[in-house]
């Protein structure tokens, strides 16, 4: 593995550029240049402290090394990137000498995924370098997949080695271009047999905690079960349990004896067994629904998990910090909340294992919540409630990467292709160009390729009642269907872009129904990778990530109308009715799409996928009138005929002579100028124009 050593001279400019083994340069920081520049700089750094403004006047022949990223020379002489090494640098600055120095060098050999921890050129810092791959051993290849790979590699790096060393990591922003000074250090450590940290290709830059992220950070692991029939069971099973034990400690209790005396006992019991507050009111209030009120039950038994927890020792907190640790408390406890980033909607969810999905937050919800709040003696407002639910309490959740992160292994069957023959049809490419498109639908879903968007559509035609739209529909698992439509305005511009960030797949029904002035915009929502675009009631502009690929259904089969080509459809002539009443097995569906992209499967359409494009889709091509006329009195020349060349100016005022309703107008020249580049006639430019070589019948 090289590394990168850069030397720029501050006084010319000039920038010296070379690259060497690992090992090898670890071998060269184990003695000094006869210039000793390491030590002096060492030396003069021991008599100044870091507000005195000391400069090394030779700072510049120590090169900088950048381990991560190896770098060569482009045309213009610039940087090139070559290969990323997967290497994380963590930095502990600040020690007070060579001990301090040596001590973390022991601790940070402890894990086998450090590569080489040496001392700094300072001599009061340890660098420390950590190898990371891919689950298959490989790098990523993309230079937007090493930036969103290196940023949570660091991320994890720090968490992973802050926990071992004695001193603070010193944070930097995640940068494969992060790099240190030559150094000096007489035993250095290195393990060539370094064991990297897998890490998984990330869907993008860390961010806020997720959704996801948060549920695996639950240290109770019965807090961590999704709701559901086996999850209710296991409650109900440990709930009989603990029952049990305090009928037993309550052995004088009867069914209608006060309850208050056996819920105080069970209750206690509940909480050792890790049973959570909102199902063990659930469960009492089942068992005893004819002796217990809710507003009882509830209060007694959160006191005794407080009491517990420990709750109520701090006396130093103000009423305002009270009110808010409580209002927190009753949040994670009674509900769990989600930012829905592909909806922008808030949902929630009751904490117990009987409500299964999330619902949306509207005013009614958030007057509820705050109800429940002063009933359990919370004095709080609705801003409060409006605060909490507006802040980052409330986690970042993507269905898409959750769906796409829980799919499991996939079984090796072709179902991506299955998928495909279930439109009957006579064109052999189908299952091929479908199969492309759907795995590039996916990789834009998980953002791999930021540059440029899913802009080749398939286009069903066929006649009514052969299920095209449902069988656009049933493309999306019913997790994610809502992410479908099929009603695209094209007169509201702002609201056709924004479902480019909320929907994944855009049916575009009654393809043929788009008008000629339409195709533009049409050709510009298809390639456009991301929307720059004001959100409602936001105050300034911002990039809006893209999901939506695009599918369309007609009924008519002339329905292509660009001139300048069709490379962007998929045109397929549904020649039966589609089954639909099939069962299809979407996570292992999907599960092969993302096994594809994993290992670097192409996804997109190259140009011999293009030029089958082009050859299938001539026979839904529409001919406008001005072209059929155009047959009807030219023709290419064949071989050995002479022809003449007209410009498409003279050709439309020939045509004119047989049709006056032609309109010899700028836009009109300029569209039959794209026609006849359509029909591959030769041409050439002249001082008047481009013309074309003709034969006139």
């Amino acid at each position: 593995m090289k590394i990168t050593l850069i030397r720029e001279d501050r006084e010319s400019g000039k920038e010296t550029l070379s690259t060497c083994e690992a090992d090898a340069w670890i071998d060269r920081i184990k003695t000094e240049t006869k210039e000793e520049h390491v030590t002096r700089l060492r030396s003069m750094l021991l008599y100044t402290n870091p507000d005195s403004g000391g400069y090394y006047e030779h700072i510049d022949k120590l090169p900088r090394i950048y381990p991560s990223v190896e770098f060569g020379r482009s045309r213009d002489n610039g940087r090139k990137l070559k290969h990323y090494n997967g290497v994380v640098m963590l930095e502990v600055n600040h020690l007070a000498g060579l001990s301090e120095v040596e001590l973390v060098k022991r601790q940070a050999a402890l894990l086998p995924q450090t590569w080489a921890a040496f001392a700094g050129s300072s001599g009061r810092s340890v660098k420390i370098w950590v190898k990371f791959a891919l689950p298959d051993g490989n790098l990523p290849v993309k230079e937007e997949n090493m930036e969103s790979f290196h940023a949570h590699a660091y991320r994890m790096a720090v968490q992973c080695y802050q926990p071992i060393l004695p001193f603070p990591i010193t944070l930097r922003e995640p940068s494969m271009t992060q790099s240190c000074r030559m150094t000096l250090d007489a035993y250095p450590y290195f393990n060539r047999q370094a064991i990297p940290f897998c890490l998984e290709q990330p869907f993008g830059m860390p961010g806020e905690e997720t959704f996801r992220q948060r549920q695996l950070t639950e240290k109770n692991p019965l807090s961590r079960l999704k709701p559901g029939y086996e999850t209710s069971q296991t409650f109900t099973l440990l709930f009989e349990t603990t029952l049990s034990k305090a009928l037993n400690e309550m052995e004088e209790w009867k069914r209608d004896d006060d309850l208050q005396q056996l819920l105080v006992c069970l209750a206690e019991h509940c909480f050792k067994a890790g049973i959570p507050e909102e199902e063990t009111v659930r469960q009492v209030m089942i068992h005893y629904f004819k002796q217990a009120d809710e507003t009882t039950v509830r209060t007694t038994v959160h006191n005794l998990y407080q009491e517990c927890k420990g709750f109520g020792k701090k006396k130093s907190l103000t009423p305002e910090q009270i009110t808010a640790f409580r209002l927190n408390e009753f949040m994670e406890r009674r509900f769990e909340f989600r930012f829905n980033a592909l909806t922008n909607d808030l949902e929630y969810r009751q904490r117990d294992s009987i409500h299964f999905y999330f619902k949306p937050v509207d005013q009614r919800v958030k007057n509820s919540i705050a109800m429940d709040a002063l009933q359990e003696g919370i004095r709080v407002w609705d801003r409060d409630v409006n605060r909490y639910l507006s802040s980052n309490r409330v986690p970042l959740y993507n269905p898409v990467e959750d769906y796409l992160c829980n799919l499991g292994r996939w079984d090796g069957k072709d179902r991506v292709r299955a998928l495909a023959d279930l439109v009957p049809c006579n064109n052999p490419h189908w299952r091929e160009l479908f199969y492309r498109w759907f795995l590039n639908m996916v990789a834009h879903w998980r953002g791999l390729d930021k540059l440029h968007s899913n802009s080749t559509s398939p286009l069903l035609v066929g006649a009514q009642g052969f299920r095209k739209s449902t069988y656009c529909r049933i493309i999306l698992p019913p997790e994610l269907r809502f992410g479908y439509t099929d009603s695209l305005d094209f007169k509201s511009k702002r609201d056709a872009e924004l479902y480019l960030g909320r929907f994944m797949l855009i049916n575009i029904d009654e393809f043929d129904q788009v008008s000629i002035n339409q195709q533009g915009f049409l050709k510009h929502l298809l390639q456009k990778p991301v929307a720059n675009l004001r959100k409602p009631y936001g105050s300034s502009i911002q990039e809006m990530r893209r999901y939506a690929s695009f599918i369309g259904t007609s009924n008519q089969k002339d329905l292509l109308t660009d001139p300048s080509g069709s490379r962007r459809f998929i045109c397929i002539e549904v020649t039966a009715p589609i089954d639909t009443n099939v069962t299809i097995n979407y996570r292992q569906l999907y599960a092969q799409a993302m096994e594809a992209i994993v290992k670097g499967e192409r996804y997109w359409f190259d140009d011999a996928d293009e030029a089958i494009l082009r050859e299938t889709n001539r026979e839904f091509e529409q001919m406008s009138p001005v072209e059929q006329l155009f047959h009807c009195y030219f023709r290419s020349p064949e071989e050995g005929e002479e022809g003449e060349y007209l410009s498409p100016m003279q050709i439309l005022e020939h045509l004119r002579s047989k049709n006056r309703d032609i309109k010899l107008t700028a836009s009109n020249v300029n569209h039959f100028g794209r026609i006849l580049r359509k029909n591959n006639l030769e041409y050439k430019r002249t001082c008047k124009g481009i013309v074309y070589r003709v034969e006139k019948l």
